[in-house]
């Protein structure tokens, strides 16, 4: 009931804040995109490419839904917002902070989308993605963290303020 769940757009920095934020809590950390891969010996590319995006959507809920830890700083992949029940489940174990970042600044972070294992719709655009994930990031957030302008330690610092208000 006391883990920090990070939710956000690929390349909004879940994973590199999320490492940081562990060791200054005294956390542990662990990054639910990696078990994926672990638990299905695939990258998170060869399973969209190989199950489709529902296929991996399934994966992905189920690994989600089933993380059972405590004390520890989860960094999420970016699609896990589809998953419902995997994000009740997260939201039941500890505080979900949202790391809200530009469209433009998202562009400018992102390389190759389908190599990072980013979950897209035939034809989609990184701003139809974008503007399609964002109303279920603030769904599912207790905390909104609005880090643009930023570096990793600004970032770390208004998440640990956050934290400490417990607000929105």
């Amino acid at each position: 009931m006391n883990n920090i769940t990070l939710i956000g757009m690929p390349g909004a920095g879940k994973s590199s804040i999320g490492v940081v934020l562990a060791k200054v809590l005294g956390y542990q950390f662990i990054d639910s995109d990696l078990i994926i891969q672990r638990e299905e010996n695939r990258t998170l590319s060869e399973i969209i490419e190989q199950d489709g995006p529902e296929g991996f959507k399934a994966v992905e809920n189920r690994v989600n839904a089933s993380i059972q830890v405590e004390n520890t700083v989860i960094a999420t992949g970016g699609s896990v917002v589809y998953c419902d029940e995997a994000m009740q489940h997260l939201k039941s174990e500890g505080v979900v902070v949202y790391l809200k970042i530009s469209l433009k600044l998202l562009a400018k972070r992102l390389g190759d989308l389908k190599g990072r294992g980013v979950l897209l719709k035939e034809g989609q655009t990184l701003e139809s993605l974008y503007e399609e994930r964002v109303s279920l990031y603030e769904k599912y957030a207790d905390i909104i963290v609005d880090e643009e302008d930023k570096d990793l330690e600004g970032s770390l610092k208004l998440v640990l303020q956050a934290l400490k208000r417990g607000e929105k």
